[in-house]
């Protein structure tokens, strides 16, 4: 339904049932307002979007706060009334009485809502005495600086972190003039979502502390759209830079994927670009050596004879690709462990032959849902955001049926009761969703998949095995959308068949969310990266890309690999890879270098670089090598357009005219496309950098950006022209379209795996993992992510200490008591933990490896 209503004069046709805030912001007229926000509704805290609103020509008019006030048919709204206007500048003016003169030490200073408003509204002049109310900050952690005097009230901190991700450490305390928002007592702020108050909040009460401690004024950063890297959903963000240097990463709004929030290891995550770890020099038995020198050595290796390629889940495509058409298809191996392989491989074909495939917006929307196995905070943190407000459904429909409107948040939280969608979560050790979940269920990785095939059987009209099978059952049966979530947390295949028989046993209108293990997992997958354990005896160069074996499989197995044979590492940061390897090339990290990513869902979505002249890509690197012949004289005279050494830059026109013959990300997209036709969609996840807008290429930096070519050319003499970016449509100037005034769906991405293409397999049990010892539960967390994550010094000091978790009788029959230093299978492992809710006969291990296996534990001295 719509309803027709005048806007300061102006008709306009609008959906029924809306508030009028968010209808006159959509139809572009600015109506000045702090509490409400687009993902949260209304509360009508703040009392400044007040408006005229005129229900009948004979109306006298009368004011009311638009963010609560219902569109209806015929309404005229007048936001410049003068009325109006003048309640909206007294609100403006008692919020001030306390706020502080310090928006030039505000991070805030430029781009605060406050700031915003209080211009919005006239006031220009304080007439309150001196003396303002003062609080005491809190240390909230690692993450988010806090100063509560610049606080309005507004309440949006507390319904984000408490309404809306489930924290439970943030509070409002006080009263009247003193309301406080903050934690009971100093302390780290337990949500994995916390870094989100930094956006919420109008004025500059909470910050992002890594920003703080690298700040540049938000129209001093160049602005660059990319896609999150530290898991498999690929949150849209956007990356601030300046003078060469990330500053931070905030989100990105992308409708389908993560709306208006991230997580915090996304968020936080790619601050490892700045890492200590960084590689910058390259080496050749383990001493620094020139980048030239380095592409030399390979350039004779590569001459020799064949090489094989080990492949990552968190490079590019466009890099994967780029290796495998080095070396060859049947010499490209995924760097992960066999079973992963075989996993992700099992991921890709369900998803193929799935009725429907769930993005985030979609388990938002779901009714019911089954969760087999997967420790959703752990794994992919923004889709545990997702099913938290998709539990609130029921809660919704009850408020509509008592007529409250959705918009109303605080009048639907009363109105629905406390309501729950149903939710059916099925792990082997307590979880964080476990508040939201109807039937929260404890069962071992094996029963977990029995569990999910006996739903299927009794959706299917077979006798249901127990009552928790039957509830389930027919809670899915009776939804109008239900949602099947399982993935790769417990490594295991048979729990990722029974997902899809269920969502099978359903039908058309099930969705199925496959969480593979990394953000390119299914990009490797796709490209057919073979099993390690298939690989050619005679090769003797091993090009490692972007990839921690040692973290990802058996350190035995790598070993094995690397034995006898010249190893090759491609990568952005130092690890225990590129200890080992003989020649080691720097490359650039996700801020430094384009590519292209396929998440959870199948979608190829594009990252930007958002810092200009860095490393060479790895794709750009391996392009080069093989776009040449095998001689080593051809390779070498190749390898200048490769030496992008920090020290050994040149600038202007010299390097223009060297990067005019570099390979480019559309020329490697095409080739990619010809071998792999299969992943054609690639090419439409975001324009090429051949498009332009009517007012030419798309700005990376605001129109009040100071300091121009000059911020990136410090302690060098001499003017210099902005680099050009030939792998994308932007600019690295002010020149050119604004992003935000393009159409979110030219960077939306592009369905690479497409619901019902394929027929999906037929479920094969997996052998059982054989040996002696105790079978692995592998324990994740929203802070500890892969080796990327860790790099990022803020990450570090969120992230929990590994853990090793036993059962107590498992524990006294090994000999083994809490705290006890611990080996596993031989390796140090973390200080032993007794925990009751460990199932027998299993071992809880923080590890990235995380194939079903038995591990043995012995105690050490």
């Amino acid at each position: 339904m719509t309803a027709r209503i005048h806007i300061d004069g102006r008709a306009v046709t609008v959906p029924a049932g809306r508030d009028l805030l968010s209808t006159c912001l959509d139809a572009g007229v600015a109506v000045p307002h702090f509490c409400w926000h687009r993902a949260m509704g209304s509360v009508g805290a703040c009392r400044l979007c007040a408006v005229k609103v005129y229900n009948s020509p004979d109306d006298p008019g009368h004011i009311e706060m638009a963010c609560m006030t219902a569109v209806a048919d015929g309404q005229r709204i007048e936001v410049a009334d003068p009325e109006a206007a003048f309640f909206r500048a007294r609100v403006i003016e008692w919020l001030m009485v306390n706020h502080p003169h310090d928006c030039a030490v505000c991070e805030e200073g430029g781009a605060c809502q406050l700031q915003d408003m209080t211009i919005a509204s006239g006031h220009h002049r304080r007439r309150a005495g001196p003396e303002k109310r003062t609080h005491r900050n809190q240390y909230l952690g690692p993450l988010l600086t806090h100063e509560m005097n610049r606080c309005i009230a507004c309440y949006r901190c507390t319904r984000f972190y408490r309404d809306y991700a489930g924290g439970r450490d943030l509070d409002v305390f006080g009263a009247h003039d003193r309301v406080y928002f903050g934690r009971a007592e100093d302390g780290v702020l337990e949500s994995p979502f916390a870094g989100n108050l930094d956006e919420v909040c109008p004025t500059g009460v909470f910050n992002d502390k890594g920003w703080s401690n690298v700040y540049a004024r938000p129209w001093d950063m160049a602005e660059t759209p990319s896609v999150c890297t530290h898991c498999s959903v690929g949150c849209n963000v956007t990356l601030s830079a300046r003078a060469g240097r990330l500053r931070r990463a905030i989100n990105r709004r992308h409708d389908a994927i993560n709306g208006d929030f991230l997580c915090d290891r996304g968020r936080y995550g790619a601050t490892f670009a700045q890492s200590p770890r960084r590689l910058v020099d390259a080496r050749a038995a383990g001493q620094p050596v020139a980048v030239a020198a380095a592409l030399d050595r390979v350039a004779a290796l590569l001459a020799q004879g064949p090489a094989i390629g080990i492949g990552s889940p968190r490079a590019s495509l466009e890099a994967n690709y780029a290796l495998r058409r080095l070396v060859g298809p049947d010499r490209f191996f995924a760097g992960v462990s066999d079973s992963e392989t075989a996993l992700v491989d099992r991921i890709a074909a369900q998803l193929a032959g799935a009725a429907q495939i769930a993005s985030l917006a979609d388990i938002e929307t779901a009714d019911a849902a089954l969760v087999l196995g997967e420790d959703l905070t752990g794994t992919a943190p923004r889709a545990a955001l997702s099913l938290r407000q998709m539990a609130r459904g029921a809660e919704r429909d009850l408020a509509a049926q008592k007529g409250v409107p959705a918009f109303l948040d605080s009048a639907v939280r009363v109105a629905g009761e406390g309501r729950r969608s149903p939710i059916t979560l099925v792990t082997p050790l307590p979880d964080a969703l476990d508040s939201i979940a109807a039937l929260p269920l404890r069962r071992t990785p094996d029963a977990i998949a029995a569990f999910g095939h006996a739903v299927a059987a009794a959706i299917g009209g077979a006798p249901a095995a127990d009552a928790d099978v039957a509830a389930t059952a027919a809670a899915l049966a009776g939804a109008a959308a239900p949602l099947v979530i399982a993935g790769a947390g417990l490594g295991d295949i048979a729990i990722i068949d029974a997902a899809a028989a269920v969502a099978a046993a359903l039908g058309a209108r099930a969705r199925l969310a496959l969480f593979p293990p990394e953000t390119n997992s299914l990009g490797l997958s796709l490209l057919g990266a073979l099993p390690l354990c298939d690989r050619p005896a005679n090769a003797g160069t091993v090009i490692v890309l972007e990839n921690d074996l040692f973290a990802r499989c058996d350190p035995a197995q790598v070993d094995a690999l690397f034995a006898g044979r010249t190893v090759i590492a491609l990568d952005c940061i130092d690890t225990a890879t590129t200890g080992r390897a003989d020649i080691v090339l720097p490359v650039a990290s996700i801020a430094d270098a384009a590519g292209t990513f396929i998440n959870h869902e199948g979608r190829a979505q594009r990252a930007f670089a958002a810092i200009a002249d860095g490393p060479p890509a790895a794709w750009r690197m391996l392009a080069a090598l093989g776009a040449v012949s095998r001689d080593t004289n051809q390779i070498r005279s190749s390898r200048a357009a490769l030496d992008f050494a920090r020290d050994e830059r040149e600038g202007g026109a010299a390097l223009q005219t060297r990067r005019a013959a570099e390979p480019d990300l559309d020329s490697l997209l095409a080739a990619l496309v010809h071998d792999c036709p299969h992943l054609a969609a690639v090419l439409d996840a975001a324009p090429g950098a051949g498009f332009t807008t009517a007012v030419g290429r798309i700005a990376r930096a605001p129109a009040r950006f100071s300091g121009r070519t000059a911020s990136d050319r410090a302690g060098r003499i001499g003017d210099a022209t902005p680099p050009t970016d030939p792998d994308s449509p932007f600019s690295w100037t002010m020149e050119g379209a604004a992003f935000e005034s393009l159409p979110q769906m030219l960077f939306a991405g592009a369905p690479v795996i497409v619901a019902g293409s394929h027929p999906a397999p037929v479920a094969v049990a997996p052998p059982p993992p054989s040996g002696s010892g105790l079978r692995l539960i592998p324990l994740h967390d929203p802070f500890r992510g892969g080796e990327t994550d860790q790099a990022s010094s803020i990450l570090a000091a969120r992230a929990p200490a590994p853990r090793l978790l036993l059962h107590p009788a498992d524990a006294a029959a090994l000999g083994l008591s809490a705290g006890d230093p611990v080996s596993a299978d031989g390796a140090p492992a973390p200080a032993l933990t007794l925990d009751p809710a460990m199932p027998r006969g299993h071992v809880g291990l923080t590890t990235r490896h995380t194939s079903p296996r038995r591990i043995r534990l012995e105690g050490r001295p």
